[in-house]
């Protein structure tokens, strides 16, 4: 058993049976390691570690409190990765699978959502806003994988996109005029290209007699609106609570009397539902994954089959042009940098 792991058990022993803070607890606690026989490490050393582990996400929390890391991800025991603007990194930690599976429970704590056996996978937000994804054997083969999507925490605006040549003076200009002439938009791009971001930059414009109203899988939005309604889905449980979907998320969208209605990603039935709120007359926001603006336009005649029902190009065509004005394709280069490469109207020649 390692120092750390015995300060740790230590530490919580204390603090359970003696009401000990964390901080006074850890240091009893090497103390007592220490009389015990020699320390593998200096105590200013265990005693940082023991409290980020006793209060924060332990060896994980210098990475999390690195602004300039995007995303964390774990394969196996003892080594993590992470991505930053330079690029693909990976480190060796002292991290075992008890202190991984333990750093999940403490990451789902306050989610209100679960992972185990029966329901192997999940998706939830931390406490800062980030995403967690985690899927556990018998889904992966032997180890649990874990990734962490950061969001910044500062508010970001168009002028602020610009600033990083994310977009052009004159797109800035353009979606600054939409956005104040409400019209409506769909943000397309592939993973980490930056639909999170641009769709934050452009409700960060909305006036302030704006009701929003988000549906989203997980929580990722990061806004200071005060008339907003927030809301994410959730997985049915063992115990028998039924699953609430984004298709009912928009339906419940529409009874809370929105004058903007945004979805987080559409991936699937939930955009026939989007379609017909946004044919309503209440403007909207979604992403989707896409390769292209064109694509990501003609993807909606496709995905509102999935619904299930007697759908038609006849019916869709339409549909789309009354939901949609315009479909910006947001794009990362191999560098990674991140820029909106397209804005496209949305027509009929383009369904066509």
């Amino acid at each position: 058993m390692s120092d750390l792991t015995e300060i740790l058990k230590t530490s919580r022993r204390l603090i359970l049976s003696g009401n000990q803070a964390v901080e006074s607890a850890s240091l009893l606690a090497i103390d007592e390691k220490a009389e015990q026989g020699g320390l593998g490490r200096s105590e200013a050393e265990l005693f940082e570690l023991a409290v980020k582990e006793l209060t924060g996400l332990g060896q994980l929390q210098p990475y999390m409190d690195n602004p300039g890391i995007e995303e964390i991800w774990i394969n196996r025991p003892n080594e993590i990765h992470y991505f930053d603007s330079r690029g693909h990194h990976q480190v060796e930690l002292d991290l075992s699978f008890a202190q991984i599976r333990s750093l999940v429970f403490r990451m789902l704590k306050d989610s209100g959502r679960r992972i185990d056996r029966i329901t192997p996978y999940v998706d939830a937000a931390l406490t800062d806003g980030s995403r967690l994804h985690v899927v556990i054997p018998e889904v992966t083969r032997a180890h649990w994988s874990i990734n962490i999507r950061k969001f910044r925490k500062s508010l970001t605006r168009l002028d602020d996109l610009q600033a990083q040549s994310v977009i052009t003076q004159s797109q800035r200009e353009f979606l600054t005029t939409a956005m104040h002439s409400h019209k409506s938009m769909l943000i397309a791009g592939a993973t980490q290209a930056g639909k999170t971001t641009l769709m934050t930059a452009l409700l960060n414009e909305l006036s302030t007699d704006e009701r929003l109203v988000s549906c989203e899988d997980t929580f990722e939005l990061s806004l200071k609106h005060n008339d907003w309604v927030a809301m994410q889905t959730r997985p049915a449980s063992i115990e028998g609570a039924p699953e609430i979907s984004l298709r009912e998320l928009v339906r419940q969208a529409l009874r809370m009397r929105p004058s903007r209605l945004v979805i987080g990603e559409v991936r699937g039935a939930e955009a026939l539902d989007m379609l017909v709120a946004l044919n309503s007359g209440i403007p909207g926001l979604c992403t989707l994954h896409a390769n292209s603006a064109r694509a990501a336009v003609r993807k909606l005649l496709t995905l509102p089959l999935l619904a299930g029902e007697n759908i038609t190009e006849a019916f869709l065509k339409p549909t789309i042009l009354g939901a949609f004005d315009y479909a910006v394709f947001c794009k990362r280069d191999p560098s990674g940098r991140r820029y909106v490469a397209e804005i496209l109207e949305v027509t009929d020649e383009v369904l066509s």
